[in-house]
């Protein structure tokens, strides 16, 4: 999920039952707790934490002891995964197969992840299979980079997909990250992918209140953000559809700790989100928290209930 917002490197902790012991100084140091207990994972974004909220209240019902231990960085997340502190956390298919390539094969390896989420997949389970991890099956959720424009301004050139703007033949001002400059999934795919004359990068961030009020105002045409974005309709803002899949796989799949996680038991609790949970779900729940000033635990814990997956 190559937009997204950075995570920090401060560690945190929140959790739904009271969470392990951690080392500020950036060192997860938290032993592996008992057979009973599983320890959930969050990156300590607002989508992170809402679905680590959901796995460790599914994993509750199904009997186990979790708590949450939030570590905002990857590379202290990823290794506590394999040695056992973490047991399960919900990552992204593609930006996870990627990351794990590189590890494995040094930062100048081609990209694991793709469009196709089936060869993703497979990539994923490859990197991750050595390292003691099992990544579940993904369900309907997928988090990617989203190109979105105003309404009117889709209304008055008839453009409802990339296609569309490409095709339109319009001058293109992108509010977006100054790395989308070079990104193949940013500029540089828009141009060769769907034709888009992009003019400028108009160098603001990925989503966020700046870039989104520059294309509000018409200073620029259309910004980056993500599939998940809560905000979009407070600015007037619509999605193009990526209707020739430009963006990488990133479904949702939770990450286990096999020794430790990787029983029917825990899969089929997890698995269970599966059915139900779509984008635009992660979308509507993003914005009772960053909106809305609720609390994750509560929004995940009424949207489980409203599915019929809690009492």
């Amino acid at each position: 999920m190559r937009g997204y917002a950075a995570a920090a490197s401060v560690l945190l902790i929140a959790g739904c039952t009271t969470g392990p012991s951690l080392e500020t100084r950036g060192q997860v140091t938290t032993p592996p707790g008992d057979s009973g207990h599983l320890t959930v994972g969050s990156a300590g974004f607002t989508e992170s934490d809402l679905l680590a909220q959901m796995y460790a209240l599914l994993l509750n019902h199904a009997g186990y002891r979790s708590s949450i231990l939030t570590v905002a960085n990857r590379e202290l997340y990823e290794p506590a995964l394999e040695s056992g502190q973490i047991d399960v956390v919900p990552e992204y298919a593609a930006t996870f197969a990627d990351w794990l390539n590189a590890k494995t094969h040094g930062a100048g390896a081609p990209p694991a992840g793709s469009p196709d989420l089936a060869a993703t997949m497979r990539a994923v389970r490859e990197l991750a299979a050595p390292r003691g991890l099992t990544v579940l099956d993904p369900g309907r959720a997928v988090v990617q980079n989203a190109f979105a424009v105003t309404r009117a301004y889709a209304r008055r050139h008839h453009v409802k997909t990339l296609g569309d703007l490409g095709r339109s033949g319009l001058k293109v001002r992108l509010a977006a990250g100054d790395e989308c400059v070079r990104r193949p999934y940013c500029a540089p795919g828009l141009k060769k992918t769907y034709g888009i004359d992009i003019t400028v990068v108009d160098p603001k961030g990925v989503g966020t209140l700046q870039a989104k009020r520059a294309v509000q105002s018409g200073r620029d045409q259309m910004v980056l953000t993500t599939t998940t974005d809560p905000t979009l309709d407070e600015f007037g803002l619509v999605l193009l559809d990526d209707d020739k899949h430009l963006q990488n796989a990133d479904y949702v799949v939770p990450v286990l700790n096999r020794a430790r996680a990787g029983d029917a038991r825990v899969t089929k609790a997890l698995g269970a989100l599966n059915s139900v949970l779509t984008t635009q779900d992660l979308a509507s729940m993003n914005r009772r928290v960053d909106s809305w000033r609720r609390l994750p635990e509560d929004v995940a814990r009424n949207y489980l209930q409203d599915k019929g997956l809690l009492k």
